[in-house]
């Protein structure tokens, strides 16, 4: 009832049942009283806090813009895999702190934590777009972990039946290898899929690469991966971004044979998505032909991602909005 002074509980309840599908017109709530949904456009309240300011599309995915209260900015994404199935990418985070040298999020630096219900506003909004959206990952904006609180808020009333009913295991939390999050996670053993964007498994580069690892290098990252799997008896994603002529090397190529050992886990190879300003390189067709042969004959279990989104800036890496000092300005307009 709250802010919208609803006459019985069980309006709310409808108003929660239609945002679930992706409604947030009042118009179209048709089961609730004329005379409320009159009341709630004239006093110009809204069904929910955020919205969607622009939308780009391709074949594979669909972005959304979408405005906080705060005038802060995120990145949302729907994606299609050509079965029909529907998968939300989801943002936790304004910005991210981890500065993950291939990923365009780490240049804005975190401008703050994304509070639970604009976690789950991003999926009212891509519900939208389709109402069957029925997989999350939490592959967007921001690191999962650093905001383990509100995200597993958020997965609740995901998984709520009476809400989305959104299985656990249709939802997928991704980390750039926060240990002491993984063992959070771990403990909860609900059954929530976990991926982990390692990138590459020798830590001199991967430390280059990416900052985790130097607090957090390998050997302690492969101990809380055996952990969250002795807990949760699920199978792993490694997500493994192939940067042209880094770690897609034979050397390479061993060195994830030997981290992978004795984890029941699953490489997803990404090719680079590219990101102007950035001097990696996508590798070409060859270069992972001959780094899948090596990864043949050393019998490391894998997958090769396609892009998906990319012609839209939508795919992994690529979500950005504006830095960290632009929306900190932003911020500031509006509450001055």
């Amino acid at each position: 009832m709250g802010i919208l002074s609803l006459e019985k509980a069980y309006q709310a309840r409808q108003v929660m049942a239609w945002l679930v599908k992706g409604v947030t017109d009042w118009d179209r709530m048709s089961d609730l009283p004329l005379k409320d949904r009159t009341r709630f456009k004239e006093e110009h309240l809204c069904t929910i806090s955020s919205h969607v300011v622009d939308r780009k599309d391709d074949r594979s995915a669909v972005k959304l813009l979408v405005q906080l209260e705060d005038k802060a900015l995120i990145e949302c994404v729907m994606l299609s895999d050509g079965t029909g199935r529907k998968t939300a990418c989801i943002s936790s985070q304004v910005g991210c702190a981890m500065g993950c040298a291939f990923c365009k999020t780490g240049t804005m630096g975190l401008v703050r934590n994304l509070k639970d219900y604009e976690i789950v506003e991003q999926m009212v909004h891509l519900r939208t777009l389709d109402p069957t959206i029925g997989h999350i990952v939490f592959m967007g904006m921001g690191e999962p972990l650093n905001n383990l609180g509100a995200l597993m808020s958020a997965i609740t009333y995901f998984h709520n039946p009476k809400l989305f009913n959104i299985s656990y295991r249709k939802m997928t939390v991704s980390t750039c290898g926060l240990v002491p999050g993984i063992r959070s996670l771990g403990e909860l053993d609900l059954g929530i899929r976990l991926a982990v964007s390692l990138v590459s498994a020798d830590d001199e580069t991967r430390s280059r690469i990416m900052r985790v690892n130097r607090t957090y290098p390998l050997s302690e990252l492969k101990k809380a991966l055996v952990a969250f799997q002795h807990t949760c008896d699920k199978r792993i994603t490694l997500e493994y971004c192939m940067l042209g002529g880094v770690n897609t090397t034979p050397e390479a190529a061993k060195d994830l044979a030997s981290f992978t050992a004795g984890l029941f886990a699953v490489v997803n190879l990404i090719p680079w998505n590219p990101i102007e300003g950035m001097e990696w390189r996508t590798p070409d067709a060859q270069e992972i032909r001959s780094f899948t042969s090596h990864l043949d004959r050393l019998r490391v279990n894998y997958t090769l991602r396609m892009p998906k989104g990319r012609g839209i800036s939508g795919a992994c890496g690529q979500l950005a909005t504006a830095s960290r000092r632009e929306q900190s300005l932003n911020s500031s307009r509006r509450w001055s």
